[in-house]
């Protein structure tokens, strides 16, 4: 493992947690791991809660600006349900899903855990969050839809298929095709002419009123 003691041990605290998850994140094991000694976890980060915070955004920085540009580049909520489905393959065969999953899990034991956790998770909502805004303008949906609270929603859910794809990969899938058959009826809604989204916009505020 190259770089400074400081990145190494980063970088540690990160292949712990996809190796031997949040209950083997010991300041033994991350050493090991990253080739130091295990004095040096609290000479630099004070604490291994401290060490493990760090270590999450660091690498949700990383992981996220892999896929800036892609995320950019979507127009369509299809296309985002797409990079979604490529982007939970690749990052389930990296393990990283898995660090932000296990930081989720000890989150609810340890709470100086939770406002990294809450940052790494956040990362992800903001680029979501971006993409879901431009995508859906001129959508039928788009004036009663929450982005930002849809954004949280969906990394959430990345996460949460991360955990369920671990004992039912089958029932993950599905759950994709699911998805993507939403956005299939919303991109159907859009192309189907001015009338047709007047007439959805209409029905969507008279649900709205009624169920206030």
């Amino acid at each position: 493992m190259m770089g400074d003691t400081r990145t190494r041990l980063l970088e540690g605290a990160l292949e712990t947690l996809r190796t031997q998850g949040i209950a083997g994140a010991s300041a033994r094991a991350i050493a090991t791991a990253a080739g130091v000694n295990q004095a040096l976890v609290f000479y630099h980060f004070g604490t291994v809660d401290d060490l493990l915070a760090a270590a999450l955004r660091y690498g949700s920085e990383q992981r996220v600006a892999v896929y800036r540009a892609r995320f950019a580049a979507v127009s369509s909520l299809r296309e985002l349900l797409d990079l979604g489905r490529s982007l939970h393959a690749e990052e389930r065969e990296t393990g990283n899903l898995a660090v932000l999953a296990q930081m989720l899990a000890g989150s609810q034991m340890d709470g100086r855990l939770a406002p990294a956790t809450a940052d790494g998770l956040g990362m992800w909502v903001t680029e979501i969050e971006e993409v879901l805004g431009r995508v859906l303008v001129g959508s039928p949906l788009a004036e009663f839809v929450d982005v930002a609270g849809l954004a949280r929603a969906t990394a959430a859910a990345f996460v949460g298929l991360e955990l369920y794809d671990g004992v039912d990969r089958d029932g993950a899938e599905r759950a994709f095709d699911s998805l993507e058959q939403l956005a299939g009826l919303v991109g159907v809604l859009e192309d189907m002419g001015p009338l047709v989204r007047r007439t959805v916009r209409a029905r969507l505020r008279k649900a709205g009123t009624t169920e206030k």
